[in-house]
């Protein structure tokens, strides 16, 4: 059957507040004043199906939000970049997730999560069958965020997709409750793809080296292993490929936020395109250098060419 859709992303769709550059001393005084405050889409799904919408590809999100004004606005920004919200769950039920963003002046952020919102509300049976059909890609854009994804209920997802066709890719946050690879052993076997950044990957393999980190996470049965490596670039490596490649040099780092999921995104769709390991590095490399130049997960790349002119300065 031919696919429709380039990439089908399952995870979280929230609202980011940001405040930059925000000190330390923002709880010790009644007012502060800070250069740029602004509100953005957010959320690791959310991210990275904008930015593949950015780049052109064909995107399906499938998530949940509230039915209040946060999802609403959520739902809007997606229709306007034509990301497919089909399967963008509305409950009536629950609180659209909205995190706060403070951002210091060196552009790293910290977040106040809303416990109680629809951020950590995604359950296995909320992703039909429907939502995995005619696509190319499924990226899984966090694991450890949502609670009711264990590897049971994640193996059975990622095998529902395998027999649909589908690459399967995963992102991932810091364990929650010092998970470890044999956790998850049995979904992290059915993975083609991995992102974690180098933060994420030491605490989930007890691992500090960057090949061991790699190898571990090979010896379950990852097919690739993308190491995020923010300024120093990323690291890829497979059974049979190893590459360090470097970030692009010339970035004004203003703000931090989903500078992650857009590496992620960029590399996917340099993937889906017949680039080579290094060229996905490259291109993903470039594109997380305009997310860090502007407030906001989204919204600092505007087409595909744009992100082509950095990559060629790596």
């Amino acid at each position: 059957m031919e696919s429709n859709t380039d990439f089908i992303i399952i995870g979280a769709s929230i609202l980011d507040v940001l405040a930059q550059p925000v000190a330390a001393t923002v709880f010790e005084t009644g007012s502060v004043p800070a250069g740029h405050i602004a509100v953005h889409t957010g959320g690791d799904a959310q991210n990275e199906a904008a930015v593949l919408a950015s780049l052109g590809a064909s995107v399906r999100l499938v998530g949940k939000t509230g039915m209040d004004y946060a999802g609403a606005y959520i739902r809007k920004q997606c229709l306007s970049v034509g990301i497919d919200v089909s399967f963008l769950q509305q409950d009536a039920a629950l609180e659209t997730g909205v995190n706060l963003v403070l951002v210091d002046d060196s552009g790293e952020r910290h977040f106040i999560t809303s416990q109680n919102g629809s951020l950590r509300k995604l359950y296995p049976t909320d992703i039909s069958d429907a939502s995995l059909s005619e696509g190319r890609y499924l990226c899984f854009a966090s694991i450890f965020v949502f609670p009711a994804f264990d590897d049971r209920s994640l193996s059975e997802l990622f095998f529902r997709a395998k027999d649909k066709g589908l690459v399967l890719c995963a992102d991932m946050t810091r364990p929650k409750h010092a998970e470890t690879l044999d956790n998850l052993k049995n979904s992290l076997s059915l993975l083609d793809y991995i992102f974690p950044n180098y933060e994420e990957a030491r605490l989930f393999t007890g691992c500090a080296d960057w090949d061991a980190i790699a190898d571990a996470f090979l010896k379950y049965g990852v097919g690739c292993v993308v190491l995020k490596a923010g300024a120093n670039g990323c690291f890829i490596k497979n059974r049979t490929e190893r590459h360090w490649i470097p970030a692009y040099p010339h970035a004004h780092c203003l703000d931090t936020t989903g500078a992650g999921d857009t590496f992620t995104a960029c590399f996917l769709d340099a993937l889906n395109r017949g680039m080579p390991l290094p060229e996905c590095g490259k291109f993903a490399n470039a594109g997380a250098s305009f997310c860090i130049e502007r407030l906001g997960a989204t919204g600092g790349i505007e087409s595909r060419e744009q992100v082509m002119a950095r990559y060629r300065e790596i």
